[in-house]
């Protein structure tokens, strides 16, 4: 009794931290995406040039993003 409601509550929060990190992960590919791409999209939100920053805290951001959305994928937060 005691091991499935533990099992449960591990279910639980496993599905919890994963669409945690797909939310997470959507907002920040998308920062970075927009960081990267702001010229382009014509998008311009900083009322400035992009800079070299903007290009490294883009890529940044994608590839964080991205590490989360593959983290809420792969859910291996208790191994």
């Amino acid at each position: 009794m005691v091991e499935e409601y533990e099992k449960n509550k591990r279910r639980q929060v496993t599905n919890m931290r994963s669409v945690a990190d797909y939310g997470m992960g959507t907002l920040f590919l998308l920062i970075g995406l927009y960081l990267l791409l702001y010229r382009v999209i014509g998008v311009n939100i900083l009322n400035r040039e992009p800079s070299s920053y903007d290009y490294l805290f883009g890529a940044l951001f994608t590839l964080y993003g991205a590490w989360r959305i593959y983290r809420g994928y792969k859910k291996n937060y208790f191994k």
